[in-house]
């Protein structure tokens, strides 16, 4: 080959790998940007009295005499809208019995709306669900119960020849000329008096535990159980993967058996995650019985089956890349072949075998399949050492999907969901710098 066209072939390939790094560092810009803007979100927002309330009586955070001078504040700027609704009471009591029933039947839906936006109205008795029991917590939601207030969704029939359109009506509309009227301006007006939102900074989301399914407190227990349920599956893999890569590298004879070995190892490689949890429900709980049902002990060997075969390979060819003439330096002074492999060979693999521990590790802490079957629940408290062998725990990639797929208010915990997920993506970064920092200890170590 010409020296010109090789220059102008390592110009192109390096054109193209830097092309190739600016394309994923724009991909994972485009994905994460996202997730980090809204997660924050579950950090960092604008809480009103409500949430100062909830925080005092649920956590016994906060100052009780300032919190208890804002509800007062809060409770003056409120009692203008309970007077209308108190007098609009009085005059729909005053109608007749079928104009009454159809007028009662508006008001109990504005009574839900208001309920909604700033909590039990007063002479009601507390409801026994924490939801209930406080108006909007966040001022974005505040915002969003007004317009559910203000605005009732209808449907536009009036081209036959298309679907029902969706528009939204005044809610007003229905009360004109009542004594109701008024409420759909003064509330607007007096949103921010009676809701008194300010920035807070909610750092402990990451060490709460969650109230009345994850609309209050953090994610303490699901971050707990992520940890031990990737830590876990590490324990178990790391062993046997380097244990296999030592025997397929330096003990076995190349033949039909080893072949084999490695094809089942390659498929291993490629099965749905999904199979692996069924797997690890059949084997490990209802055969060997490792635990009476889910266990944080059997979501952990099930994910240790699922990165197995990520770390033989990675152990393999770390093993492999090692100077054959260390091998042979160590054996020419005496050192018997497993001694030579433990001290020789493996302290110079070390690098490499992290390098397929951390990306075995990113993908454990962030399956969801094989954890539904064998270790995750959608609630529970966190769990000490001790009961992960029988025990079961949350974790964030189930309650991720969770949250998002089959809670009933799914749109009220949106903060939650992405929070979660930032907390997800940043405890995987964490756990994988871990592993990079002390890669790069021991590689220097080894080079003097």
């Amino acid at each position: 080959m010409q020296l010109g066209t090789r220059k102008l072939l390592d110009r192109a390939f390096s054109g193209l790998g830097i092309c190739s790094i600016l394309l994923l560092a724009a991909a994972l810009l485009i994905i994460l940007a996202p997730m980090a803007g809204r997660g924050w979100r579950a950090f960092l927002f604008r809480g009103t009295v409500e949430y100062r309330r909830m925080m005092l009586e649920r956590f016994q955070r906060g100052d009780r005499e300032a919190i208890e001078a804002e509800e007062a504040q809060a409770a003056k700027a409120r009692q203008g809208a309970f007077d209308i609704l108190a007098a609009y009471e009085k005059e729909v009591a005053a109608l007749g019995f079928l104009e009454r029933r159809t007028r009662q039947d508006d008001l109990e839906k504005v009574r839900d709306c208001m309920r909604d936006l700033l909590g039990p109205l007063p002479g009601e008795e507390r409801p026994v669900l924490p939801r209930d029991q406080y108006g909007q917590t966040r001022w974005d939601r505040a915002k969003a119960k007004l317009d559910r207030l203000l605005l009732v969704e209808t449907y536009d029939y009036s081209d036959p020849t298309k679907m029902g359109v969706k528009v939204m009506v005044p809610r007003v509309d229905r009360f004109k000329g009542t004594a109701l009227e008024p409420l759909f301006t003064t509330v607007p007006e007096h949103l921010e008096a009676m809701m008194l939102p300010r920035v807070e900074f909610y750092w402990r989301f990451l060490f709460d535990v969650s109230h009345d399914a994850h609309f209050f407190g953090g994610v303490w227990p699901e971050m707990l159980g992520t940890i031990y349920l990737t830590v876990g599956a590490m324990l178990f893999a790391v062993p046997m993967g380097v244990v296999a890569a030592i025997y397929l590298v330096e003990f076995a004879h190349e033949g039909r058996v080893v072949s084999i070995l490695r094809t089942f190892i390659s498929t291993l490689a490629g099965v749905p995650s999904i199979v692996f949890g069924l797997f690890g429900l059949a084997f490990f709980i209802n055969t060997l019985g490792v635990s009476g049902s889910k266990s944080v002990l059997a979501g952990s060997l099930t994910l240790a089956l699922l990165v197995l075969p990520t770390v033989i390979r990675a152990a393999e060819e770390a093993i492999r890349a090692v100077p054959q003439t260390y091998k042979e330096a160590a054996l020419s002074l005496g050192a018997s072949r497993w001694r030579t492999v433990v001290t020789v060979m493996l302290p110079a693999a070390l690098p490499g075998i992290l390098t397929g521990i951390v990306i075995s590790m990113g993908r454990a802490a962030g399956e969801t399949a094989p954890i539904i079957f064998t270790a995750a629940v959608s609630v529970g408290k966190p769990l000490g050492l001790g009961e992960t062998l029988s025990q079961p725990t949350p974790a964030l990639p189930w309650n991720i999907y969770n949250l998002c797929s089959e809670h009933a208010e799914v749109n009220e915990i949106r903060h939650v969901q992405y929070g979660m997920v930032l907390t997800l993506v940043l405890l995987v970064l964490f756990l994988n710098a871990a592993a990079i920092i002390l890669r790069a200890r021991i590689s220097k170590k080894l080079r003097g």
